[in-house]
C-alpha cells in the first residue's frame, strides 16, 4: 500500500511539474520617458513619464498577424510591469508606445517607439523577467537647459 501511495504521489508531482514548466508567465518591465532635449537618448534631465500606456504585441513571425495583446499603464516612475503566458518562440514580441501622459510630450519617433523582448524558455535566458530598452515621447520644445547638455555630451558640431 505504501509502494501505491508513494507511486500515485510521483505521478500526481510529474503531471503538476509538467503543467506548471509548460506554461511559463513571463513579465516583461521597462520606462517611458518624455525626451526633454529630442535627442533621441536618456539624459540627466529626462523626464520618466506617469500614466504612459503602453502595449506588449506579439506577432506570429510568418503570417505577421498580432497573436497577443497585453496593455500597460506606466507608474509615478514611469516603469511598467506586463505579464503573459506561455512560451512565444514562434512569436515576435514588442512594447509599443501607445498614449503619452503629457500634452506637450506626445511626438512618436521610429527608433524609440518599441522594444523587442524574447519570451521563450529555450533562449539561455533561466529567468523569466525581461527587461525592455526604455521608450521615448519627443517634447514638442526642448528645454532651455538642452544647450548646456548637448555640450556635456559633445554633441555639437563646433567641436
Amino acid at each position: 500500500m505504501a509502494k501505491l501511495c508513494f507511486l500515485a504521489f510521483v505521478v500526481l508531482s510529474c503531471a503538476f511539474a509538467s503543467v506548471v514548466l509548460a506554461a511559463p508567465t513571463f513579465t516583461v518591465v521597462g520606462k517611458v520617458y518624455c525626451d526633454t532635449c529630442r535627442l533621441g537618448f536618456e539624459t540627466n534631465v529626462t523626464q520618466y513619464m506617469e500614466g504612459a500606456k503602453v502595449n506588449l504585441e506579439c506577432r506570429h513571425f510568418e503570417r505577421g498577424q498580432i497573436e497577443h495583446t497585453v496593455e500597460g499603464v506606466t507608474d509615478n516612475s514611469g516603469a511598467y510591469s506586463l505579464q503573459l503566458a506561455d512560451n512565444h518562440e514562434n512569436e515576435i514580441c514588442e512594447v509599443v508606445l501607445v498614449e503619452s501622459a503629457i500634452k506637450d510630450c506626445a511626438e512618436i519617433k521610429p527608433g524609440r517607439d518599441r522594444a523587442r523582448v524574447m519570451l521563450s524558455n529555450d533562449i539561455g535566458i533561466p529567468a523569466n523577467i525581461r527587461y525592455a530598452n526604455s521608450l521615448g515621447f519627443f517634447k514638442d520644445v526642448p528645454l532651455d537647459v538642452c544647450k548646456d547638455v548637448v555640450k556635456m555630451y559633445v554633441l555639437d558640431d563646433d567641436e
